[in-house]
């Protein structure tokens, strides 16, 4: 189960059919233990869904800061809102080392490292895909016949979603997003070009990452 908010949703949060990028890239940090994010900038991923969840929609409580004399959760710091939550997601993601290649290790070796032998990883906590309820129930190479039904995520500046690839979790500058589309169906095992996504923080003088890099 899992819910990915569509940015700036209030009271009714509405969740996006696909995690962004941003999301998958910090889940694959989580796995292999990595505790800087910054640490493999410029990784390439792309990402698939196999299914089709179901949605549904729960009643919860949210905490925030609207009384800074009351406690956190306390009087009006917290407010009931509706979540939509997807059940029976499945995903393929593809890594390539793409532009942090002078990365050693790079994050592609990471991952297959770790699920060649998990017992090698270091780290801490559960693997979570977004909200750290959100638990990931299996992590595995792909097996024949997983992308039957695969609708790979492809950048198109027509496309109807906006994702984050970097996200700024104190305000708004700095983050950054990019244009896509799930595409109706797959052609082949390995994705097209326009579907790998690089993963990169807003550009900063010097940034090996040009303005305009999907």
């Amino acid at each position: 189960m899992a819910g990915f908010r569509i940015p700036h949703a209030r009271e009714y949060f509405e969740t996006l059919p696909v995690p962004p990028p941003s999301t998958v890239y910090g889940m694959l940090l989580s796995l292999v233990g990595e505790e800087d994010r910054c640490r493999h900038q410029g990784a390439e991923l792309a990402i698939a869904i196999l299914s089709q969840p179901a949605l549904s929609v729960v009643l919860r409580t949210t905490w925030r800061i609207k009384d800074k004399k009351q406690g956190p959760g306390m009087g009006s710091n917290r407010r009931p809102d509706f979540q939509e939550l997807l059940s029976g997601l499945r995903l393929a993601i593809w890594l390539r080392p793409g532009r942090e290649a002078g990365t050693m290790p790079s994050l592609f070796q990471r991952v297959g490292d770790v699920l060649a032998n998990p017992a090698a990883s270091r780290r801490f906590g559960a693997l979570a895909l977004g909200e750290s309820t959100h638990l990931v129930d299996e992590l595995r190479p792909l097996r024949h016949g997983d992308l039957t039904n695969a609708r790979p995520l492809l950048a198109d500046t027509d496309g109807d979603l906006s994702l984050t690839l970097w996200p700024n979790h104190v305000g708004s500058k700095g983050t950054v997003w990019g244009q896509y589309r799930l595409a109706k169906t797959m052609v082949g095992d390995t994705p097209l070009e326009q579907a790998w996504i690089t993963i990169r923080r807003a550009e900063q003088p010097g940034s090996p990452f040009p303005e305009g890099v999907p």
